[in-house]
This record gives C-alpha cells, structure tokens and sequence, in this order.
C-alpha cells in the first residue's frame, strides 16, 4: 500500500518543528531559573525583592546586548541558525552553572546572570529563524508552539522546585544547564532547514539591514506592538511570585503552593500561544495579536481593583492573564518574519528584541521597586504597554479589514 504524500511530506516538517521547540523549552529555562529560588536567595544573601528585579534585568541588559550585537554585525543571517543556537545553549549552561556553583553575592550573581542574557541571545531569535527555516508557510502556528516552550521553560524551574521543595536553589539551577546541554545536542543533529537563507556577505557594523526593515509599514507597526507588548510581559513573569506571596499572605500557603501556582500561571501560557497559533491560520496574526493584548491591558486595569475579592478569583484571573499576555508574542514574530527581505530575517528579530527587551529592564526596574509600596496597583505600571501597542497595530487591523493578509 503506498503512503499518502500529502502525510508524508507534513510528518517531514513536523519533526524538525517539534525537536526545535523542545530544544527552546530546555534552552529557555536558564532564563527565570534565578526566580524560582528567589526564596532561598534572599535569607542566603539577606536581600529583598527589588535584589530579585536587579538579577532578572541583569539577565534582559545580557540578551539586550547580545540580540544588538547580532542585528548591528548580521552575525544572525551571516552563519547558520543552528550552529549560533547552538554555541549559546553551550555557553549559557556554562554561565549559568557558574552563577548556582561559584556566585557569592549580589556582584557575581548579576555578572554571571548578564552573561547567560547574552547567551540566550543566540537561543531565542535564533530559535525563530530556524522555525521559519523549516515551516515558513505555517509560520504563525509554528512560532506560537516555540514561543509556547519558551513560556514552559519560563515557568519550568518553578515547576522543578514544586515537585520537590527539598531541593537546593543550587540544584534547580543546575537542572537547567542540563537541559540547555541537550538543546544544544538536539539543534546542533538537526541544522538548518530547506527554506534557511544566509548573507554571507554582510559585513560587521553595518547599520543598513536595519534601516531597511523600520521603513517596511507592517513591519513598523508590528515591532511597535511587540514593544508595547514587551512593556507588559518580563515585568509580569516577575511579578507572578511577589503577586500571589500578596495574594496568600491572606490565606497562610507554603512556599510550596507559591512555586506551584508560578509555574501555573506562567506555564499556561504555553496553551495561548498554540492556541493564538492554530487561530491564527483562521483570522490572520493581526487580529491574534491584537486580541490578546487587549485582554491583558484589560486585566491590567481591573486586577488592583479585587483586591477584596476571594484567593480564587484572584488566582483565574491570573491564570487569565497568563494566557493572554504571552498568546500575541509569537504573531508579533510572525508579522515581522513576513513582512521583511527573507535574507533579512535574523537581523529584523534581533534588533526587534533587542529594543524590546531594553523596555523590560525599565519596567522591572519600577514595578519591582513599586510593588513593596503599592502592592497590587503595581498592575497600573504596566497599562500602558498594551495601550501603546494596539495604538499602533491599528493599520495593521486595517489590513486585514481590506482582506490583505497580516
């Protein structure tokens, strides 16, 4: 009996799509492992929250610089997506055991949890790019299973420390560099797909490439979107923890409890953007990303406002917004991937999160040094992320109104 070719050519493509996706839920886990021990961290060096806020920024100013060096050099679209993704799994397991084995301090911990930022550099975008590589007609459902695993491999330490709250912060970190080794493996056997193109003749420093993208309409309003979006989501990851210690203060939870329920509402954004992906292919990324960050702008404005409400109310509306605030992520990715030069897709991500990224130092910064004072009303801070963005997706929208595929 012969095989369906039709069957045959989608099991093809979706072995790749899987084995990068779990690769970018290993390698991602280097980048909240910090959080999830942020108990431990703070009787061991005697620091508070804003101490916490200052090891994540040092982990977005290191993939700032990174994805900045990347976009500037080309290095992105210059070499393939695969051996840079996997150097950097290589280099971040590194780092990142340095920061559990040899940190002594607030000085050597930022040091070390810089370095890991610009490793995942390399693991992020690059991860995209290899997405596109392979799949570039279903990007958008595609890109939603990566960034869905990026979202796991978020929460994935908190997840790790709630199976078993013997385990030392040491450990958890650890586990991570062990994950990040066998992304590595993984992505390196694998390569580069059919569609990957390079620019072998970029040359370093050129600002150019970059240019050309930001005078592309779609791809403006796009990365303008994203960085209201960018506004809202790394603030919001590391704000999880600190909410719901406000939440069951009330109610007396364990520390347990409080790794259980991050890895929840951080993990389940892994549902929204599969499902942002699949919907995606119905209505066009546009409109996915877009509905997504209204949701979230609008739990943004209400959560302050139940505070007198019951602990499960303010648990589903934070697992509300854990699906909502990461789902438009990978269809902001998507727009872009399309609406740049396909040798130029590397260099228009980067610097897309490299931008994005730098508002999230700004924001942690504020939100992690509000939130002692204000508590909840912290949510407020991050508002006008979302208004920001859907001010300018509004053309976006426009397109797709007119029947042109965004």
């Amino acid at each position: 009996m012969e095989r369906c070719s039709i069957c045959e050519g989608a099991s093809v493509k979706l072995k790749p799509i899987l084995l990068i996706v779990i690769a970018e839920l290993f390698g991602t886990s280097l980048w909240f492992s910090a959080n999830s021990a942020a108990d431990s961290l703070k009787q061991a060096w005697a620091i508070d929250s804003s101490d916490i806020g200052l090891l994540t920024m040092g982990v977005q100013a290191g993939f700032i610089l990174g994805t900045l060096y990347f976009s500037l050099s080309g290095l992105a679209d210059k070499y393939r997506a695969s051996r840079i993704f996997t150097v950097c799994c290589l280099f971040g397991a590194f780092f990142n055991g340095c920061f559990a084995i040899l940190s002594i301090g607030m000085i050597s911990a930022i040091f070390f949890r810089f370095l890991v930022g610009i490793s995942l550099a390399g693991i992020y975008p690059l991860g995209m790019k290899l997405i596109v590589g392979w799949d570039p007609q279903n990007a958008g459902k595609s890109l939603g299973m990566l960034v869905g695993m990026l979202t796991l491999g978020t929460a994935l330490p908190h997840g790790i420390r709630s199976l078993d709250g013997a385990l030392s912060w040491q450990t958890i970190i650890l586990i991570s560099s062990a994950l990040t080794l066998i992304a590595a493996y993984i992505v390196w056997q694998l390569g580069d797909g059919p569609f990957a193109k390079t620019n072998e003749l970029i040359s370093v420093s050129k600002l150019n490439g970059i240019l050309e993208v930001f005078k592309v309409p779609n791809f403006r309003a796009s990365a303008m979107g994203y960085f209201g979006h960018m506004w809202e989501l790394y603030s919001f990851w590391t704000l999880v923890p600190m909410l719901l210690a406000i939440t069951f203060t009330r109610t007396g939870s364990d520390d347990l409890s409080l790794s259980t329920w991050s890895f929840w509402i951080i993990g389940v954004g892994a549902i929204g953007c599969i499902l942002g992906g699949i919907w995606s292919q119905k209505i066009g990324s546009a409109k996915v990303a877009f509905s997504a960050l209204t949701v979230s702008g609008l739990i943004c404005a209400i959560y302050p406002l139940l505070d007198s409400l019951g602990t499960f109310i303010h648990l589903g509306v934070l697992i509300l917004w854990g699906v909502a605030v990461i789902a438009d992520s990978p269809q902001f990715s998507t727009i872009s991937a399309r609406a740049c030069p396909a040798n130029l897709i590397g260099t228009a991500l980067a610097i897309q999160n490299s931008i994005g990224f730098g508002l999230t130092v700004v924001s942690i910064l504020i939100v992690t040094s509000a939130i002692g004072d204000i508590g909840s009303k912290v949510a407020w801070i991050l508002l006008p992320g979302p208004i920001f963005g859907l001010y300018f997706m509004r053309s976006l929208i426009r397109a797709t109104s007119k029947g042109i595929q965004v």
